[in-house]
């Protein structure tokens, strides 16, 4: 019963940073497990990084992790994906999700936002 839209996405540079949110309604998001997951054209859909219920573990890609960080604020309702020193394969739609386990297959989370578009030039 949570609605979740992203936004924050756009064009930057190769080396660049952009802060993604994901401002949700309708449901609490202190019952969820959040997540960011991306797609780029012609690809599946991947898991980028989740955060726990109360925001006390944190996971991230293998391709991602120490560049990106995800982060939480349950009294606000919103969840962040700030990407640091971005490099042109992280150009994708971003997609915000909530589920109810701390896992990554996107099949195991309940909501979708609707994307926001990241493209990174060279």
């Amino acid at each position: 019963q949570v609605q979740l839209v992203e936004s924050g996405g756009g064009l930057v540079q190769a080396g660049g940073s952009l802060r993604l949110s994901c401002a949700a309604s309708g449901s609490p998001i202190s019952n969820y497990v959040m997540a960011w997951f991306r797609q780029a054209p012609g690809k599946e859909r991947e898991f980028v990084a989740h955060i726990n219920w109360r925001a006390t573990a944190t996971y991230y890609a293998g391709s991602v992790r120490g560049r990106f960080a995800i982060s939480r604020d349950n009294a606000k309702n919103t969840v962040y994906l700030q990407m640091n020193s971005l490099k042109p394969e992280d150009t994708a739609v971003y997609y915000c999700a909530a589920g109810r386990l701390y896992l990554v297959a996107p099949n195991l989370y309940d909501y979708w936002g609707q994307g926001t578009q990241v493209t990174v030039s060279s």
